[in-house]
């Protein structure tokens, strides 16, 4: 049986310099903008995030989720003519031509193909409207409940809207994903191209991989419905925020402000250190009768001025263990919760090896403690 123990992480910071710029004071182009803290959802900036919006190809993040998550990234899709006359921006997909479903993804990620969006739906939903309300359901199951997808591409349709709002909800979701979040960092890629004599060569159109310090992502997106829109995200010192700017008169600029306002409200806390000691478990026939858990890895937090007391941790290990353990083997884990809400998890591991008894070892601890229950109650 697990035992769950909450630990209360309370803290004073003074974190903000005078010249921080306030919230009333960032002005940007963009008729809906916000920018947040993906681990926990923090909103540090918002600007009529929960207007209806068009997403244009910044829907392509949650196709991608999608088939992320009900794909097999090595399987062969097949590109149904339907796919290969898809309009507007294309990997040119022929009529029967034959790829990886990870190829795809990179496509339609770095280069926009909504002819590569088509074949996923198709390969993986039956259809684009099946596939488009497997996104609509992931969208709502993650709580970006204001967001109809009617299409996997973006292109116009007046039942597939968003919100800012929930576009960094989606984002945020996405970059839980290690594939997710390698594929819209990626700068550069070659894929293949059958029935060429060269292969396919796929540079990112997300601008902010390279105009913003630890830029990472995510997508851009245009129509003449939606205007410019761009999904951006950046990691700096273990945090990761995500923005987002829909019709936007400067999308960069836009993009950039949001991100420096956004890291100049946070500070990086190390919560966790790789090594930590968080709890001593019974060694059932071990040739020592304990062992020590401590954290795997580090975990850093986002923290805002007053709201440190909000981040908590849950240990969750059982009360003994039997023997043998490994040192580095894991025994348990340790949950960070922000506001209640898991945002983080470290393993808890064992600090040193211990051998299990031989049987004569267990024969002699017998005697022992038979002993040392007589000695114990003729006193």
């Amino acid at each position: 049986m697990l035992k769950r123990t909450v630990i209360i992480v309370l803290a004073s910071f003074c974190i903000f310099s005078p010249a921080a710029l306030a919230a009333e004071e960032l002005q940007v182009t963009a008729k809906s903008a916000i920018v947040i803290e993906a681990s926990t959802g923090k909103v540090l900036y918002a600007k009529n995030v929960n207007e209806r919006m068009y997403p244009a190809s910044t829907t392509k993040m949650m196709t991608l989720i999608v088939a992320l998550e009900k794909g097999k990234l090595d399987e062969l899709v097949k590109t149904s003519r339907n796919a290969s006359e898809t309009e507007g921006s294309s990997l040119e997909l022929a009529d029967g031509e034959s790829m990886r479903l990870l190829d795809l993804l990179y496509g339609m990620m770095l280069i926009s193909g909504n002819d590569a969006t088509v074949a996923v739906a198709e390969h993986i939903g039956g259809s684009v409207e099946n596939f488009a309300k497997m996104m609509t359901d992931t969208a709502h199951a993650i709580g970006a409940v204001n967001t109809n997808f009617a299409n996997s591409s973006g292109l116009p349709n007046p039942n597939h809207y968003t919100t800012a709002a929930d576009l960094a909800k989606i984002a945020a979701y996405g970059y839980k994903n290690p594939i997710f979040a390698r594929i819209v960092a990626t700068e550069h890629i070659i894929i293949p191209w059958p029935g060429k004599d060269h292969d396919r060569d796929l540079y990112n159109e997300n601008k902010m991989l390279r105009l913003y310090k630890g830029g990472n992502g995510v997508k851009t997106g245009y129509t003449d419905a939606a205007g410019p829109c761009l999904v951006s995200g950046a990691k700096q010192n273990d945090i990761q925020l995500v923005a987002v700017v829909l019709d936007s008169e400067r999308m960069w600029d836009d993009s950039i402000k949001l991100l420096d306002y956004g890291f100049s409200q946070l500070k990086p806390m190390v919560l966790i250190n790789e090594g930590d000691i968080f709890k001593t478990v019974r060694v059932n026939a071990g040739k020592t009768d304990n062992v020590r858990l401590v954290a795997k890895d580090k975990v850093v937090i986002p923290v805002s001025n007053g709201d440190a007391d909000k981040f908590s941790t849950v240990i969750e290990a059982p009360q003994g263990i039997n023997a043998p353990v490994a040192k580095g083997a894991q025994v348990g884990t340790v949950k960070v919760l922000y506001n209640n809400t898991e945002v983080a998890s470290v393993a808890l591991v064992a600090d040193n090896s211990i051998e299990r008894k031989s049987f004569f070892g267990k024969v002699w601890g017998a005697v022992q403690s038979f002993f040392s229950y007589i000695v114990k109650n003729i006193a």
